[in-house]
């Protein structure tokens, strides 16, 4: 099952346990994957594509294999 539910910097920024201006400076410098709807100027993305984008994120520590 796919999750659609749209995420602004806010959602982001709680997912991944930084403040929301971090989530801003990720994708001044290209670090975020490009919005999924851009709303009045305000972008979002679906909650898989966050997802995704951590999962394959440099030093995710979910990646790393146990014991390391």
């Amino acid at each position: 099952m796919t999750d659609r539910r749209l995420w602004s910097y806010k959602e982001i920024a709680a997912h991944i346990g930084v403040q929301t201006d971090t989530v801003r400076t990720y994708r001044k410098h290209g670090l975020l994957p490009q919005p999924d709807l851009t709303e009045g100027g305000k972008p979002y993305w679906f909650a898989d594509t966050v997802r995704a984008w951590v999962a394959a994120r440099p030093g995710n520590r979910s990646r790393r294999e146990a014991g390391s």
